[in-house]
């Protein structure tokens, strides 16, 4: 048995049975990151000493009968952005780069109350802006699929990570499409919930308005897992939003017939590789062959959603990072400072019009929903370019052209592998609903995840 390719729910299972011991499972995760790290460079900051004696401690109460639940035990990483109470939290940047917290935030605190395993912080792109990780004072972070290839960001260093075994679970964020773009090219599952779903108190932020922390797993009952553990109210958070959650795991598997998906296929959403677009049609194909009435449809103002999004995104990050701008802007990489640069000169008249049309946006995509349960789309229109090719600013642009939408409205959206290109990269299919239907992308995705069985590829390092 290959310890570093159990899925959580697997892993959760043997640990409560006492056929798995955490301090087992840990130490095979490290050796596996002293095997493939130096190749990927996934990890800013590898917690081994702190991750064994917390999995010490898991054994001990396991054995004793005081078992937590399904995370108890399991080895996880965070994107380095999350704070940590004594591990530097580096937000990929040299301004950060010795900057250690003096407590855990909300998410960190409810997965170590859960009894997870940390195994360290992973690589991302700088301050969160952007989506090659290409992280000009931590090295890029190399997709295993192919090592000249970008992982996609900034969650690039927990997509990676997954993919090449040397995590079973991680959290990252997503404010463009960063929890879901690497998720895509890597071959993994990451789901951004609704907007205010997860606590963003401890989470260096990018902007206030479209920030959204959420799971990245090796299948879509992993995310689930994540989610519930992490999932609730948080009255210090300005974002959190008081919705009821649910059980997340509960119709997991109950699939989707009888319910009626759109397809996107307007001009916005079909400017795509034809081999992305062939993937997405066969995963179309297969929830018909589910029972669900699929139908193609002209999504709203993908244009519109996609423009006001990147501006709000620069402006909001230039407003956090005004005073390091003004005094330490060489330190910050080309790509980030030019970005941020822009989103400074942008005038209050012509934020203020941003922020109109995000609530109007909002309010037609909530509309559309009103029609189907869910939506399908490609996650990205190509798989993995090379890390040698155009610069990170071209590349946000094509990358978060599908999940940016998404972040402007704060919709739910799942990202799954889908099939994989004629040079063997995956491919990514994106799932949409509601507000606060979170349990429904998830079904939907269980669905076509039990269908297809993508998920059980894995890149040969």
């Amino acid at each position: 048995m290959d310890l570093t390719f159990l899925t959580i729910s697997q892993a959760a299972d043997l640990i409560s049975r006492r056929e798995l011991s955490p301090v087992e499972l840990a130490k095979a995760y490290f050796d596996r990151i002293r095997q493939f790290e130096p190749l990927i460079n996934s990890y800013i900051t590898v917690t081994e000493e702190t991750a064994l004696a917390a999995a010490r401690q898991a054994e001990g109460e396991i054995q004793k009968g005081n078992y937590r639940g399904l995370l108890h035990g399991i080895p996880l990483a965070l994107k380095d952005l999350y704070e940590t109470a004594g591990v530097r939290t580096t937000h990929g940047s040299k301004v950060y780069a010795d900057y250690i917290p003096e407590s855990d935030g909300v998410v960190v605190k409810k997965l170590k109350a859960a009894g997870v395993v940390m195994l360290g912080k992973t690589n991302m792109h700088e301050i969160a802006l952007g989506v090659t990780n290409v992280n000009p004072h931590f090295g890029p972070c190399r997709n295993p699929w192919s090592l000249e290839r970008v992982t996609g960001g900034s969650s690039g260093g927990s997509a990676a990570a997954l993919a090449a075994g040397m995590c079973m679970g991680s959290f990252g964020s997503d404010t463009g499409g960063s929890i879901r773009i690497p998720a895509s090219l890597c071959g993994i599952v990451g789901l951004k919930p609704t907007f205010g779903r997860i606590s963003l108190q401890g989470v260096i932020p990018l902007s206030w308005n479209l920030d959204h922390a959420g799971p990245m797993a090796r299948s879509v009952r992993d995310a689930a897992i994540l989610l519930a553990a992490t999932a609730g109210y948080d009255p210090d958070d300005p974002a959190s939003i008081d919705v009821p959650t649910q059980d997340y795991l509960a119709q997991l598997e109950n699939g989707v017939r009888g319910w009626k998906i759109a397809l996107a296929v307007d001009e916005f959403f079909s400017r795509v590789d034809d081999e992305v677009n062939a993937a997405l049609q066969e995963a179309a194909q297969v929830f018909k062959q589910l029972g669900a009435q699929v139908v193609p449809v002209e999504f709203p103002e993908g244009y519109a959603a996609a423009a006001a999004n990147g501006g709000i995104v620069t402006s909001d990050a230039a407003a956090f990072h005004i005073e390091r701008i003004q005094t330490r802007s060489e330190d910050f990489g080309a790509d980030v400072l030019e970005r941020m640069q822009g989103g400074a000169a942008r005038t209050s008249s012509e934020y203020a019009r941003l922020r109109r049309e995000q609530s109007r946006l909002r309010r037609v995509y909530e509309r559309f929903f009103e029609g189907y349960d869910i939506l399908l789309t490609a996650t990205t229109p190509v798989t993995a370019p090379p890390i040698e090719g155009p610069n990170a600013i071209e590349q946000a642009r094509l990358l978060t052209r599908f999940t940016a939408p998404f972040n402007l409205t704060g919709l739910p959206a799942l990202s799954l592998p889908c099939g994989y290109s004629s040079e063997g990269l995956p491919v990514g299919l994106q799932i949409i609903s509601r507000p606060w239907a979170e349990a429904s992308v998830l079904r939907a995705g269980t669905a076509y995840e039990l269908a297809t069985q993508w998920q059980q590829r894995r890149p040969a390092l």
